[in-house]
């Protein structure tokens, strides 16, 4: 009689990598979908083609690397990367900069370290950075949305531009700023936040459009809070920390420094706090230091936004934080049991 061992664990978790991922995108969709509502199908073309991008970059590295292809393709987590990538883009961008960015993202935001789970940083934000910094004009021609303007791109002239063959000038009138970067301009200039509050592209708290997106990623967060893929620490502890330091200065002179809503719905503080700041491999492992990381994230967010050269700096933010998980980690570690 042939005897088999088998080794532990003898229980199957119930929590696989696949599974979380799935839950993260489950929870992406509410957002995505009233992003693509209030600024057009470009946020649906850039993240297809990020998808896709990002596939084959996984597949060519682990070929490279001699690495089992399908485990890692369907585990999911280089569609949320690119997902996530895609969304920091500009909503019409060409191919060419999805292509470039998701190639930052995949090998030297991922695969340089060793693959997943062993980079430091989170690679969505390192591919956006390198964009940002590479290609200025492309990552800040932004376009208004649908409240604003009246009207979206269709798709057939979003695939156009997308892949270069349309004239765009005619597109100028859709073209502005967004709500972040025209109060940092505005500012610098000496001019009030009562007086450019005119402006057609501010709603009631944030920006037209982007406050009903941020709502969108708020729900999203939930989701992943109730099914437990993320802990509360980071995203309260992040938000904790943009509303104190906005609150704060926001009390000290309104006229120079906007509102704590304002600041919250604009931009990517809450997708940062729910989606991106989470990422499990590059965020601190323990309680207290899950809660200093996100405040840490939050803090730096506003001092970028305010003093920094970018209007919204939750890239940078992260990336930052990112650096400091190890040190974090290290003092933090919760007491041995019987230690005295």
């Amino acid at each position: 009689m042939t005897s088999v061992i088998v080794s532990s664990p003898y229980v199957a978790p119930g929590n696989t990598l696949k599974r979380l991922m799935i839950q993260v995108i489950i929870a992406l969709l509410p957002g995505t979908l009233a992003y693509a509502w209030h600024f057009g199908p470009g946020v649906i073309v850039n993240i297809i083609l990020a998808v896709l991008f990002a596939l084959a970059f996984e597949a060519g590295i682990l070929k490279l690397r001699a690495k089992p292809v399908m485990p890692h393709l369907t585990d999911f987590s280089a569609v949320v990367a690119a997902w996530l990538f895609a969304l920091c883009l500009p909503m019409h961008s060409p191919w060419w900069l999805v292509l470039i960015g998701i190639g930052f993202t995949m090998v030297a935001g991922k695969h340089l370290y060793g693959g997943l789970g062993f980079n430091p940083f989170n690679p969505a934000m390192v591919g956006y950075v390198a964009l940002l910094i590479s290609f200025p004009r492309e990552m800040t021609t932004w376009y208004l949305p649908g409240l604003v303007s009246g009207a979206t791109l269709s798709l057939a002239d979003t695939l156009a531009y997308t892949f270069g063959n349309a004239d765009i000038s005619q597109w100028d009138a859709l073209s502005s700023a967004t709500p972040l970067d025209q109060v940092k301009t505005a500012i610098g200039q000496n001019i009030s936040i009562s007086e450019i509050r005119s402006s057609p592209v501010f709603g009631e708290f944030g920006g037209k459009g982007w406050e009903w997106i941020a709502f969108w990623w708020f729900i999203g967060g939930l989701w992943l809070l109730l099914t437990r893929t993320i802990r509360w620490h980071i995203p309260v502890a992040l938000l904790g920390g943009v509303l104190g330091m906005a609150s704060l200065f926001y009390l000290v002179n309104p006229q120079i420094f906007a509102s704590p809503l304002f600041h919250l719905l604009s931009g990517a503080v809450v997708i940062g706090a729910f989606f991106i700041a989470t990422d499990p491999v590059t965020a601190a492992t323990t309680n207290r230091g899950r809660i200093a990381y996100g405040l840490l994230i939050g803090l730096l967010i506003y001092v970028i936004r305010v003093w920094g050269g970018y209007p919204d700096g939750v890239a940078f933010a992260v990336l930052l934080a990112n650096m400091c998980v190890p040190l974090i980690d290290y003092y933090t570690q919760p007491r041995v049991y019987g230690e005295k």
